[in-house]
């Protein structure tokens, strides 16, 4: 017994010191994020993505946190990560600048074991088809094709073939609103270091289903059907022995590109179950798309207006969702806005209080400045990038508030016209948040009405509202799909195209990345 047990810690000590003496994985990180609507007029620059360098990385994953067990898993080698608010198609010159600076600081520390390729998926460049697939390319042509790449997505991005081929194992996002972000780049870079720790590398198949719907995010939330039942099919099916991951990608429909369409994907090492489970969610979806129906009950502005004006129930939030910043609007349309200042109702100080986020404004934010907290300001804001539907519109009242800072917007003010309570920003931002709001000294609680350039609400929102319409309001990513006008998008597509014949949603199996 002696014996035996003396022969197994030996053995015991001697595996632990093979596991001690094996060389850590040598692993990069990169990757460019945005969501990018070819509908608006607005161009996204390189400083939009605030990109990060080096060990600056890591900040933007809690998961290298110091008492996390990742960073001791590897040697981390991170290049260059940016991202950018939604917006318009970014231009090749902030492109091409961005991608030297990455290729060039990944050439640094060749050679690499795996990389973390961290996108939205959804970036439109001028006069560029899938930016992403592009990126991906040269990033192989530096690392060479037997790096194990692992990528992690939004699901409203958009997977062609060839970053089908490029990756090796491929995960999006499994909830919309996307609470579960920071989860699916931790299961990303997970699956990433088990295959390289088990010596098992690049997933043997990988099964690639394009499935022509294309729908808003707003139509395909996770929080209500048909939605939540079929996300919720995705992880058991990325559980099952022989399965790396699955993933349903609903796509992005603001922007007019072939590759702009839903998508399943499932990677692993068991080709029958790979391709089984593939055309299982593909029909899943394909079988419910005709149940897909808005997160929140719509209506015009108008009618949404009449509808807040005579609830009791407070706050009732507005969704501005044509010009929403976070799908990809240019965030400055001032239509919903001037019709709200027409309306009577709003006209005196005492009549329902609203609070309208935002507009972006840097000239009346200088007047803003000038006039200081308490003055009177009369100045022109909006509509400096989206004049399609509504000209600047003119503010005249009192300013209640001024913050600097922000990340995004850099100068907020808050001004008081009649009874509606004004955000106007330096640039561009969105509102999620309670703190967006009470930072300025707004009470959102405490407003009859809040309207927010946003489509389905955010989680603070949404737990905050006491009754909410979506607007079906006039922009850049305009809920109406049919009223944009594609002309480069494949045919046929659902439901844009009425009649069409059910789709062939077999599974088609993608070369792997070094073959």
């Amino acid at each position: 017994m002696k014996i035996k047990f003396l022969i197994t810690a030996s053995l015991s000590l001697l595996f632990s010191q093979a596991f001690a003496q094996k060389p850590l994985p040598r692993i990069g990180i990169t990757g460019l994020a945005i969501e990018s609507s070819t509908f608006s007029p607005a161009r996204t620059h390189e400083e939009a993505f605030h990109a990060k360098y080096g060990a600056e990385i890591f900040t933007s994953y809690p998961f290298f946190s110091p008492d996390s067990t990742i960073p001791k898993r590897a040697n981390w080698l991170p290049a260059m990560v940016g991202r950018s608010l939604p917006g318009g198609t970014v231009t090749k010159e902030a492109y091409e600048s961005m991608v030297k600076q990455a290729l060039d600081l990944l050439k640094k520390n060749l050679p690499y074991d795996g990389l973390f390729y961290d996108i939205h998926g959804a970036m439109s460049v001028v006069g560029m088809d899938d930016p992403e697939g592009d990126f991906l390319i040269r990033i192989r042509e530096v690392v060479g094709k037997k790096t194990l790449i692992s990528t992690s997505m939004d699901l409203h991005g958009n997977v062609s073939w060839r970053l089908a081929k490029n990756t090796d194992i491929i995960t999006c996002y499994r909830m919309a609103p996307h609470e579960d972000a920071m989860a699916t780049k931790r299961r990303a870079v997970n699956n990433l270091l088990t295959r390289l720790e088990t010596g098992k590398g690049k997933p043997a198949y990988k099964a690639w289903i394009p499935v022509p719907i294309l729908l808003p995010g707003e139509k395909t939330s996770t929080r209500i059907e048909p939605g939540k039942t079929l996300y919720a099919a995705v992880s058991p099916a990325s559980l099952q022995k022989g399965i790396v991951d699955a993933a349903i990608w609903i796509g992005y429909a603001w922007a007019d590109e072939p590759r702009n369409h839903a998508v399943v994907m499932v990677t692993g090492d068991d080709k029958n179950l790979v391709t089984k489970t593939a055309e299982d969610l593909a029909e899943k979806f394909w079988k419910v798309r005709k149940e897909f129906e808005f997160v929140a009950p719509t209506a015009s502005l108008k009618e949404a207006l009449d509808k807040a004006v005579k609830s009791q129930k407070h706050p009732f939030f507005i969704s501005d969702s044509g010009d929403n910043p976070t799908a990809g609007g240019a965030g400055d349309v001032t239509w919903t806005l001037t019709e709200i200042l027409a309306r009577p109702e709003f006209k005196s100080e005492d009549g329902p209080s609203l609070i309208y986020a935002s507009i972006p404004g840097p000239e009346f934010v200088k007047a803003a400045i000038a006039a200081g907290v308490g003055g009177k300001v009369d100045a022109l804001a909006g509509a400096a990038v989206d004049a399609r539907f509504a000209p600047p519109v003119r503010l005249a009242g009192t300013v209640e508030s001024i913050e600097y800072g922000d990340r995004n917007a850099e100068t907020e003010v808050v001004v008081k016209v009649g009874s509606v309570h004004v955000i106007v920003t330096q640039k561009r931002k969105p509102y999620h948040k309670e703190a967006d709001f009470t930072r300025l000294g707004l009470n959102p609680r405490k407003s009859d009405i809040v309207v927010v350039k946003i489509g389905y609400l955010e989680p603070e929102l949404y737990n905050m509202r006491a009754d909410w319409l979506l607007a079906l309001t006039p922009g850049g990513v305009d809920q109406d799909l049919e009223r944009l006008g594609y002309k480069r998008i494949k045919h046929p597509m659902f439901p844009l195209d009425k009649n069409m014949k059910d789709p062939d949603l077999k599974a088609q199996l993608v070369p792997l990345s070094d073959k």
